[in-house]
């Protein structure tokens, strides 16, 4: 039997707790982008094993841990959901609206980022984070929302393989965004929110 997740919002204060959870992950697959008649073809996604696996922590990246970000942006407009199973932290997500230098909310007041979504290693592959995609989106609508962005990068598969699920779409790649790691790609998902989910 499945245990009960409950989904709270915490304080954006709590930044520092939140990122407690670990969120590095194994890398052993990554998407190729080929770029068809240099684009004109269109493009294809090839999933393949990386040579040597390795492990990837966004948290270790140089100012990127979550306790740095209230230091880079304005968070005054950011929702902190924790999950918890047993009295136990389990994941949680950090969600982005109206925050100037946020480039991927366009400056409307409509568009939601996902900003961070992480479950604890122990608790993966358990519905941690369906029940935290489920509590953004709801999040999300409940102020206004219309669409929904999150980003991530060739060499998260898994996560790739999430958003779809969650019903997300492929809106943008960038073969170029990452300076410091020239080998990724950033990809970007979307979602409608205008219809209530099913």
């Amino acid at each position: 039997m499945a245990r009960d997740i409950e989904i709270f919002e915490a304080p954006v204060a709590s930044l520092v707790d939140y990122g407690s959870i670990p969120i590095a992950f194994q890398v052993r697959r990554k998407f190729d982008v080929e770029l068809i008649s240099d684009g004109l073809g269109g493009v294809a996604f090839h999933e393949r094993e990386v040579g040597q696996s390795f492990v990837k922590d966004y948290d270790a990246m140089e100012g990127n841990s979550p306790h740095l970000w209230a230091a880079q942006w304005d968070v005054s407009n950011w929702a902190v959901l924790s999950a918890c199973r047993d009295g136990i932290r389990a994941g949680g997500a950090v969600v982005a609206f109206d925050t100037v230098g946020v480039d991927m909310l366009e400056g409307r007041r409509d568009l939601v980022v996902l900003w961070d979504i992480r479950v604890h290693p122990d608790y993966r592959r358990e519905g941690v984070g369906r029940a935290l995609f489920t509590a953004v989106e709801a999040l999300a609508r409940a102020r206004g929302c219309l669409e929904f962005k999150v980003e991530t990068q060739n060499t998260n598969v898994e996560a790739c393989r999430f958003y779809v699920r969650q019903g997300c779409s492929l809106a943008a790649f960038n073969r170029f965004a990452y300076r410091d790691c020239p080998e990724e790609i950033q990809l970007i998902w979307q979602k409608s929110l205008h219809s209530l989910p099913t």
